[in-house]
Formats: structure tokens, C-alpha cells, sequence
């Protein structure tokens, strides 16, 4: 292809993007964070014997996880263990699926009014496609569809697999690389043609366990050097900075 980007040896030869979802395309990290700790906050208030909630248990035990996922390594935290409860467990049920659905159900009533995407990562996605490369976003969340139609970008991504994909292919969660493999199944890829973009440690994790063409980190408050550690082969604050 013709190089686009600032960073050639990370992209030369690659056929695909694959683009984590909340924090990379949209602000959305920061509502999950928002209803992450609304939840936790509620729900240790009746565990006056355990620590309370604090701002960088979100990074270190929740972010990018699948949701479920990420109520029990938060639980585990704080050496708590809640019933499984069924997965459409009433959200006022004090079980792990319960909170789940209950954060599930905050983060909507948050996102309902509508969601901005990053501009820059918009950019990046028309010089991408301008160039011809493939895309597809891989999220953990099971809102993906709901939050690219609320930003306006479902028409640039024919193939998304969300928490509602890996639970019906039975793919583990990041930092598996398991979902973003499938990913690149469906472009008809091999994973060495694919790059991949994350903002959470947990997917740059994922990125770096499987044989991707490179894996990019999106700083939104995960920190530089946090991502480098993780495996990323380079990271920026904004995709707008390879262009």
C-alpha cells in the first residue's frame, strides 16, 4: 500500500485494522469507568469491612475485560466471592451476574443521550479505508453495535465482535487473543496481516499473545510506558498522530 502513516515499520505490509471499541473510537471507556465506579461504590457500601472503591481499580482489574469477567477480578480484589446467578440475573440481585447487568444498565441510561466519536480516530478510519486496508472492531463489551450506531460509524465496520459474539463462539475474553483471531477469520486474514489498536492493557495483552503484524496502544490514561510493558509496539495519545 502507499504509506499513509508516520510509523511505517509498523504497518508495512498489513491488510487489516482491527480496532478495540470504548477508548479508541469512542469516549466510552470513560462512561464504563463512570458506571464501573457508581456500581462498586453502591455495592461496597453495604461491605463496611472492605475497602472502598478507588479510581485505579478500574485499570487494574476491570478495563477491557469482558463485563462479567470484570466484576469477578474485582470481587477477587477484595477477597469477595458472590453466586454466579443466571445471565439474565435480575440487576438487583447481589450476585455476579446481577452486578453485571446492573453496570450493563447504568452504562446505557449514561450513553442513551448519544456518543461523539474521537475525531482523529475517525480520520485515521476514512485514510485507512482510503488506502483499502479491511476493518473491524473487536470489544468486549456487549453494547458494541448499539454504541457505533449511536456515534455514527456502523457503515465502516461490516465484521464486530462483541461480548454477544465471543459468549455465542465461545471465545475467551482479553487477554485471550482469541476474539480478535476470529476477527480476522471473518476479513479472510491471516492474524500476521492484521494490526491491532487498543487502549487497555488487557487488549494490548491480547494483541501481543497472538501473531498480529503489530499491536498499536492508545494512551487515554493507561499510561505510555504501561502499554510498552504490555506488548505494544508503539504508542500515541491519538490516532490522528499516524496520519
Amino acid at each position: 500500500m502507499t504509506e499513509l502513516l508516520n510509523h511505517p515499520t509498523s504497518w508495512t505490509g498489513a491488510s487489516a485494522i482491527l480496532f478495540d471499541l470504548d477508548g479508541v473510537l469512542t469516549p466510552t471507556a470513560t462512561v464504563h469507568e463512570q458506571a464501573w465506579q457508581e456500581l462498586f461504590e453502591s455495592y461496597l457500601a453495604t461491605q463496611p469491612q472492605v475497602p472502598g472503591y478507588r479510581e485505579s481499580d478500574y485499570f487494574d482489574h476491570i478495563d477491557g475485560k469482558p463485563r462479567f469477567d470484570g466484576v469477578r477480578d474485582f470481587l477477587a480484589s477484595r477477597g469477595i466471592v458472590l453466586p454466579e446467578g443466571p445471565t439474565d440475573d435480575d440487576p438487583a440481585h447481589t450476585t455476579v451476574q446481577g452486578l453485571g447487568n446492573r453496570k450493563n444498565r447504568i452504562f446505557n441510561d449514561i450513553v442513551s443521550s448519544g456518543v461523539e466519536p474521537f475525531e482523529g480516530s475517525v480520520r485515521f478510519i476514512e485514510a485507512v479505508l482510503v488506502q483499502g486496508l479491511k476493518v473491524a472492531v473487536v470489544s468486549s463489551s456487549r453494547n458494541a453495535p448499539a454504541v457505533l450506531k449511536a456515534a455514527g460509524l456502523s457503515d465502516r465496520f461490516p465484521v464486530v465482535v462483541d461480548g454477544v459474539v465471543a459468549a455465542a463462539e465461545g471465545l475467551p475474553g482479553k487477554p485471550s487473543p482469541a476474539t480478535y483471531d476470529y476477527a480476522a477469520r471473518l476479513l479472510e486474514l491471516p492474524s500476521e496481516e492484521c494490526v491491532v489498536v487498543e487502549d487497555a492493557v488487557s487488549g494490548v495483552q491480547a494483541g501481543h499473545a497472538g501473531s498480529f503484524h503489530s499491536v498499536i496502544g492508545v494512551d487515554r490514561g493507561a499510561g505510555r510506558q504501561t502499554l510498552l510493558d504490555a506488548g505494544a509496539t508503539l504508542v500515541v495519545n491519538d490516532l490522528k498522530e499516524l496520519l
